[in-house]
């Protein structure tokens, strides 16, 4: 079996271990706050199409897989997953995230975070506002004092520092609970995997 093979079933048995989790109502991933809320409404409803296995998402695995391996023994906590519970009109949701690497103070306090993002090439000026949402949203749920966003081209490393600054999560989550960001950039929809089928994307609807 080639190593081709070996990454894809890799992938697919990853995806199948997190199917029943991404398919429960009740659960919404940091990542959905900064995105598309519909997107999480098909990924409710047809799951299976957001699995992918393409060079760029593999090679997005790998960087992050070798930046932990190397930060590991400089005291970097890889991968760390966090979660926290809402209560939004009576009905409860899980907050669900995974932070790509992490410091923690002496007394174990977490610190500084950094998130990972590949790239073909880098934001112009500033890095990409869902990206700092993203960064802010784990910022304010851990307490941490500082954020970096580090992204990573073919041709270069660059970090990005993002300050500290209060994030609304519990508007976030009804924003994306009922569905009043579809989708949230101009953008996503030319990327996104539902595309074909989104009634959003195909009659053009921003907010």
């Amino acid at each position: 079996m080639g190593i081709v093979s070996e990454l894809y079933k890799a992938k697919q048995r990853d995806f199948s271990e997190r199917l029943r989790e991404m398919t429960d109502p009740r659960v919404v991933y940091v990542t959905d706050l900064v995105s598309c809320s519909y997107k999480r409404v098909m990924r409710l409803q047809f799951p299976l199409l957001s699995f992918r296995f393409e060079p760029s998402l593999v090679l997005g695995d790998l960087v992050h897989a070798g930046l932990g391996s190397l930060l590991a023994s400089r005291g970097w906590e890889t991968e760390v997953p966090i979660e926290r519970k809402y209560i939004i009109d009576g009905e409860e949701y899980i907050l669900k995230g995974r932070i790509d690497l992490l410091k923690r103070n002496d007394d174990g306090k977490p610190h500084t975070i950094v998130e990972i993002k590949t790239s073909r090439e880098l934001p112009e000026n500033s890095p990409r506002e869902h990206h700092i949402m993203q960064l802010r949203i784990y910022m304010e749920l851990t307490g941490a004092k500082r954020g970096y966003l580090l992204y990573v081209t073919p041709d270069r490393l660059v970090e990005f520092e993002v300050e500290p600054s209060s994030v609304d999560v519990e508007a976030l989550l009804r924003e994306t609970i009922y569905n009043l960001r579809a989708p949230r950039y101009d953008w996503e929809c030319r990327y996104c995997s539902y595309r074909k089928i989104c009634p959003f994307a195909r009659l053009g609807r921003h907010s």
